[in-house]
């Protein structure tokens, strides 16, 4: 009796190439935010100053102004490497894109905090993550 090896499928299921294709689009997102963000610090970190203006909490507002604006560059900075890693989170695929896909729900949880204009973008947002990131974590093998 002689063993036979049968070589991996290179071509994904329609299915599975929709929910890379969605990891890939939503990292991609991440990674052109931070891109945002770095020509935010590049070219006037003060723009971030009103940003929690309306947050619902006066911690929050209070922490962005003596926190955030004391030093903008190295925050907006920080903000810019989380969007890069849950961006190449994302892209990376397997495990790698489950952590990805809790930490851009989470990401978007804690806009809430902003006030209710944030609410009209992140809990859509949130939704729509919630849904690809099941979807996702039902690929087979989660792997690319």
């Amino acid at each position: 009796m002689t063993a036979t090896y049968a070589a991996p499928s290179t071509t994904a299921s329609p299915a599975v190439a929709r929910r890379r294709l969605a990891s890939s689009l939503v990292g991609g997102f991440f990674l052109v935010m931070a891109g945002v963000h770095l020509g935010l610090i590049s070219s006037d970190p003060e723009v971030y100053r009103h940003f929690a203006d309306d947050a619902l909490l006066g911690v929050v507002r209070t922490g962005w102004a003596s926190v955030f604006m004391a030093a903008p560059i190295v925050f907006g900075a920080l903000l810019m490497a989380g969007e890069i890693a849950i961006g190449a989170l994302l892209l990376a695929g397997g495990r790698a894109a489950g952590a990805g896909w809790l930490l851009a729900i989470a990401f978007h949880a804690l806009l809430l905090l902003f006030g209710w204009w944030a609410w009209a973008w992140a809990v859509p947002a949130g939704v729509v993550l919630v849904i690809l990131a099941r979807r996702d974590a039902t690929t087979e093998g989660h792997g690319r």
